[in-house]
């Protein structure tokens, strides 16, 4: 029997539709699904950022072209923007990496948070390893979605040993945080 035109262009048009809709979601990255892209930062992860020299170098917001400024420390266009200067004293510590390092950071690591507890600012990734984020930057930290998948890169900071950067991958925001170790 001869289907009409209008039925088979119809037919095509869901297979089309499905082959579109499922696409994203068989991507496979790690062996994981990967269809949680980053929004932020054009799309992709930013490289880690680069130490400064200068201690005098102030903090940088975005100057964007509309006449806004965006004080948030953030990543846009692979320019860390809002970093404290070099010397703050909030981020001195007496002993660094008292818990050891953390291994899995930089772009190729992309993290879940599987706990949070909001009284010691700490989250805790699948393994078992433990972050303290700083005070200072708790209330960046608090709104983010924490269980929405592998949403979160962690960079270690150029210009304070033992400290390391939280970033999301959705919002482009970062924040500090120290490892507590398992």
């Amino acid at each position: 029997m001869k289907k009409s035109p209008v039925l088979l262009l119809g037919s095509g048009l869901v297979l089309a539709m499905a082959f579109l809709l499922a696409g994203p979601g068989a991507a496979q990255r790690g062996g994981q699904q990967s269809s949680n892209r980053p929004r932020a930062n054009q799309g992709h992860l930013p490289p880690a950022p680069q130490a400064r020299s200068n201690p005098r170098v102030t903090r940088q917001p975005e100057r964007l072209r509309t006449g806004h400024v965006n004080e948030l420390p953030h990543v846009n266009h692979d320019q860390w923007f809002g970093r404290e200067q070099p010397n703050d004293a909030r981020f001195r510590l007496d002993r660094p990496f008292p818990n050891g390092r953390f291994a899995n950071y930089g772009s190729s690591f992309r993290h879940q948070i599987v706990r949070v507890d909001a009284n010691l600012h700490r989250f805790w990734l699948p393994d078992g390893f433990c972050f303290e984020l700083a005070e200072w930057d708790w209330p960046l930290f608090e709104d983010w979605c924490w269980d929405c998948g592998d949403d979160f890169v962690i960079y270690d900071d150029p210009d304070y040993i033992g400290w390391y950067l939280v970033y999301n991958v959705h919002t482009g925001v970062y924040v500090h945080a120290q490892f507590r170790g398992r």
